[in-house]
Formats: C-alpha cells, sequence, structure tokens
C-alpha cells in the first residue's frame, strides 16, 4: 500500500450500505467455488439476514458500527463487522465477570464495541482485507480504527471474538490482550468413508462409536440430510420448533426469529446442511450446518424428543460422514463440549483480543489473561492424552 495513499475510515450503520459486489470480493464469496477461505458467516448474505430479521439490531442490543476502510476513489480496501452492545449476551467469549467486577467498583462497562459474527462462535477473519492489499497495513489501519471508534463512543472497551491467527499481531500492536479458549474440530485426512476415520481409533473406541450409532437411530427413527433446493419452508417450521424447545431450556431466550430462517433459506441454501430425523414418519430433531470452502460449521441443535445419543448422530457423526462426503478438510462443531473429543473431535485453540480503557481494568484483565491462558494450554495437554486415535509407537 502506498505511502501517498489517502485512505477514509467511516462508519456504517447498517451492514445494507456495503455495497454487495465489494463485500464480497472482500471477503471471498464472489468466487467461493475456487476459493480456499470461503466462510459462509462472512457472507454479505447472511450478515444482512441478521439485521434485515431484526435479530441483530439496536433494540437487541447489537446496534451496527461497522467500519469501513476505502481508497480515495471509495473503493473498498478493508472493513471490521462491528456493534454497539448494551450487553454480553449472544457472544460465547465470557466477560460477564469483567463488567460485574467493573461496575461494582463504580464504573460503566456497557455499551462496548463487539467485533464479530452475532450469535456464531466460529472462527474467521475480522480485519477484513481486499485481496492484493497489503494486508498487515490494513490490519494495522483497522485496528488503530477500532480504536479511534471506542474514544469517540466514550466506551469502556473493544472486544474482537473468534479472531483468525493473521489478525492478532496488529491487534496486540495496539494494545488488545490475547484470550485464549478451546474449541473441537474433526480432520479430514482424506478418509474415503465413516469407516476409513473409524480405522484410525483405537479399537475400544471404535467399538463404542459404531455402537451409539447403532443405538441412536432406535426403531421408528430414519435420519435425512437436506440441502439446496430440498429444504422447504416445512423444514424450517420443524426445526425452528426444535431450537426454539431446546434453546429456551438450556439458555432462556433464543437469538434467532423465525424470519431468519426463511431468509437465509432464501439466500444461502446451497450454503445449508438441515440435518433431520424423523420418527414414524413426524420430524423430532434437527441440527443446522453451514457449509464453507474447505470446512463444515456446526451451528444450532433442538429436539422435542429425547432419544439416548440422537444428539451425537444429528450434531457430530453425521457431520462427519458429510464432510467425507463432499471431501471437506474439517468440521468446527461450535463451541465448547469435551464429549466431542471421544466422537473424533480434536482441541484447537481459539483466539480473541480486548482493548480494556480503563488502566486499573486493564491490569486486572490482563493478570486474569496470562493465567486463564496457561490453562488453557495445559488443559488442551491434557485433553489430547484422552484422544480416541490410536497412539503412534
Amino acid at each position: 500500500m502506498s505511502n501517498d495513499l489517502t485512505l477514509t475510515l467511516r462508519v456504517l450503520a447498517s451492514f445494507s450500505e456495503f455495497d454487495r459486489e465489494e463485500w464480497e470480493h472482500l471477503v471471498g464469496t464472489s468466487h467461493k467455488g475456487s476459493s480456499s477461505s470461503y466462510n459462509p458467516f462472512l457472507s454479505y448474505d447472511f450478515l444482512l439476514s441478521l439485521e434485515e430479521s431484526r435479530c441483530a439490531i439496536g433494540r437487541t442490543g447489537w446496534l451496527a458500527q461497522h467500519l469501513a476502510l476505502t481508497t480515495e476513489d471509495g473503493s473498498l480496501l478493508g472493513a471490521v463487522p462491528c456493534y454497539l452492545k448494551s450487553h454480553s449476551q449472544g457472544e460465547y467469549v465470557f466477560d460477564h465477570g469483567w463488567a460485574d467486577a467493573y461496575e461494582r467498583a463504580g464504573g460503566r462497562y456497557y455499551p462496548k464495541l463487539q467485533v464479530s459474527v452475532p450469535f456464531t462462535p466460529a472462527t474467521g477473519p475480522r480485519l477484513l482485507v481486499r485481496e492484493g492489499s497489503d494486508a498487515a497495513a490494513v490490519r494495522q489501519a483497522l485496528a488503530q480504527g477500532l480504536k479511534t471508534l471506542a474514544g469517540k463512543l466514550d466506551v469502556s472497551s473493544v472486544h474482537v471474538t473468534f479472531a483468525q491467527p493473521d489478525d492478532i499481531p496488529a491487534l496486540e500492536s495496539e494494545d488488545f490482550l490475547l484470550r485464549t479458549d478451546t474449541q473441537f474440530h474433526f480432520f479430514n485426512e482424506d478418509y474415503g468413508s465413516y469407516e476409513d476415520f473409524l480405522d484410525t481409533l483405537a479399537s475400544r473406541k471404535r467399538k463404542a462409536l459404531r455402537k451409539e450409532r447403532r443405538e441412536a437411530v432406535a426403531p421408528g427413527i430414519e435420519i435425512e440430510r437436506l440441502t439446496g433446493k430440498d429444504i422447504t419452508e416445512a423444514h424450517w417450521d420443524d426445526f425452528f420448533a426444535f431450537y426454539m424447545d431446546t434453546g429456551s431450556r438450556k439458555w432462556g431466550r433464543p437469538y434467532l426469529n423465525r424470519t431468519f430462517f426463511s431468509l437465509i433459506g432464501e439466500r444461502m441454501a446451497d450454503d445449508i446442511l438441515l440435518v433431520m430425523a424423523r420418527r414414524d414418519g413426524r420430524y423430532i430433531a434437527g441440527a443446522i450446518n453451514f457449509i464453507g470452502s474447505d470446512t463444515l460449521f456446526g451451528r444450532n441443535w433442538g429436539a422435542i424428543e429425547h432419544h439416548p445419543f440422537l444428539h451425537f448422530e444429528v450434531c457430530y457423526h453425521q457431520a462427519i460422514d458429510f464432510a467425507i462426503e463432499r471431501g471437506l478438510a474439517k468440521v468446527e462443531a461450535g463451541a465448547q463440549g469435551e464429549h466431542k473429543l471421544a466422537r473424533g473431535y480434536l482441541p484447537v485453540t481459539t483466539y480473541s483480543a480486548h482493548h480494556i480503557e480503563h488502566p486499573g481494568l486493564r491490569s486486572a484483565v490482563a493478570d486474569f489473561l496470562d493465567a486463564e491462558r496457561r490453562e488453557v494450554d495445559l488443559m488442551e495437554e491434557a485433553l489430547n492424552e484422552y484422544s480416541p486415535y490410536r497412539k503412534s509407537g
């Protein structure tokens, strides 16, 4: 990027203010068939659907403050999906303790700035850079822009969650604090079939998974995988009932509404895999997955009947089946869940970065994160010891 290039950083109050063609070029959607890094959660349709369905708007505590870095001729060079938050819900990187401590001390933690895809614990680029640009310089300008915006809005903090490692150096150079956590991902080692995958497991683990899959499909239960034009509004009606029932019991208030599912079904059907379980002709459970260029992203699950092991079959085993059949490199199964380890999903480090304005709070958070990162490292070492895969040597 030329040193004499004039850049402008703008704040957009709605995702619809981005030009679709420019955004798709920025994130690789325009050539997703040949791209090795297409992430459906950063697609124009996904982010627009979150706002147009009114799931991620100011009224729900997600006020758009997206950053757009443009050149002198107005073309989009970089961007950041960013929201002014009045709470810490729907983020999956928990800072409630920081907020409570700061407010007990007389501070005002909310509003804060949140750089993320709402309600989506999946790693992806957060400091978005147009291909062919000076990536390091653009990321640096965007990181600086986040701090400038935080100052103008007088917020307590900026949180960049589920960032890619490439984003971290620019953020750390602007005094953002690094945070790590663990997810569980399945890696497809060019398996020809699910049985090929099972052959890499220890004998006892292999037998346990075969038994689990048999018992999950009890008499009368059938599993269907749906994508593209095969997904109908009737399927969305059933899936939404599962999502609402399970979500209401687990965390009190599901974040996504029925309109959102219709919008993504209309706009992104080829990027969606619905795994549905039917008993005696009636749908009883389902899971939604999103298909990237090399990754299957597991997202929401729900059920209106309980059957042993059905959750594992619908969410994890079927995802592995699909990834192997499609030749996808991995499955990201969402946040948390040590139970995924026994099903072939391995611990992977995720990254976030946090700018804390108040010196006292920043110091306390920095100490906490130093200790937390060590705990995450130790935990991942311990988890790897319990891997179901055969040990070499």
